[in-house]
């Protein structure tokens, strides 16, 4: 679209994708009964959910600016610098246990990057040298702090709430802070956009394409986890290349096959080790049974028609003395 059609409108394409959350999973939620309604989850946790929808929001339009600043080059790399903050956020708030063999695996998930940015180097897709290096680099770290947040938060929601309740709220704020943000940033570039057939159409499949991975990602993660699945993404890059050597005449290089066997040995690497849990460690309960409890005690015997007490000594006397006169 902005190659061909001069179409560069991130928050619109963005915003038909929240629409389409909103219209479909937001009234589920409406249609919901008890306390998992749209009403009620907006009464208990709507200021939460209005964070996670800006992150996300903030995050999709980072990254897409950034590629006006900085080289194909640099979003690659940086874009990685996500995983290494998903694998911290979830030690820390999902109190995930991670083994040596899963920094393996990322670390040769990483190589495999490093040989298709090098692919990507000798066949001339550098995309030129970036007008502001500096703020594009600027706009990928933050955009990959923001979709790590995101994603950590996605994991948690939806394996302690549900998919439908992430996806609803999300379709809430993302629709409402993507129409505030297009409205200021991108009026001039819609009533720029030459509107016809095929650029509708392009809009239309955008929205749908993105509309299924929001609905597919929280289903993986339950099964998996927020790092799993951004190991899994490295290659969607790679897909976009085998896709462009067809349709765009991208010059294909060795290191793209070996980049992508190296990405997905590290991936299946990861996988097949499990994850632990750090739980909490237990809180020691007392328990009192009618011999200990006096007050119990004196309960049980006035069932049974007897007001009489038996106290061995001390305190526990005096409690029960209170409590009888108390009855009488």
């Amino acid at each position: 679209m902005a190659g061909n059609y001069k179409v560069n409108t991130p928050m619109l394409q963005s915003f038909l994708n929240y629409c389409l959350l909103l219209l479909v999973y937001t009234t589920i939620l409406a249609f919901r009964k008890g306390d998992d309604n749209l009403w009620m989850i907006l009464k208990k946790r709507s200021w939460k959910y209005a964070l996670l929808g800006l992150a996300d929001v903030e995050a999709n339009y980072m990254v897409v600016k950034a590629y006006q600043y900085t080289t194909l080059t640099s979003v690659q790399l940086l874009d990685c610098f996500t995983i290494p903050i998903v694998m911290g956020l979830s030690w820390f708030t999902l109190h995930s246990k991670y083994k040596v063999m899963h920094f393996v695996s990322v670390l040769i998930c990483l190589l495999g990057v490093g040989a298709m940015v090098g692919a990507d180097a000798l066949a001339g897709r550098e995309q030129g040298a970036g007008s502001n290096k500096v703020l594009g680099d600027g706009l990928v770290l933050i955009g990959a702090l923001l979709y790590a947040i995101s994603n950590v938060s996605e994991e948690f929601i939806v394996k302690n709430l549900s998919r439908e309740e992430f996806l609803g709220m999300l379709g809430v704020f993302g629709t409402l802070y993507s129409a505030i943000q297009m409205a200021i940033l991108e009026h001039n570039e819609i009533a720029d956009v030459q509107w016809d057939g095929i650029v509708v159409l392009l809009y239309i499949v955008f929205a749908v394409c993105m509309f299924g991975l929001y609905n597919l990602m929280p289903v993986v993660i339950k099964i998996s986890s927020a790092t799993s699945v951004n190991l899994g993404i490295l290659t969607a890059d790679l897909y976009s290349l085998f896709i462009g050597i067809f349709l765009f005449d991208y010059t294909f290089s060795g290191l793209y096959i070996l980049s992508f066997i190296v990405i997905i040995s590290g991936f299946l690497l990861y996988s097949i080790v499990s994850i632990g849990i750090t739980e909490p460690p237990p809180v020691p309960q007392v328990i009192c049974t009618g011999f200990d409890n006096p007050v119990l005690e004196l309960e049980r015997n006035k069932e049974d028609g007897d007001d009489s007490v038996h106290f061995v000594s001390g305190e526990s006397a005096e409690i029960a003395a209170v409590w009888k006169s108390n009855i009488h």
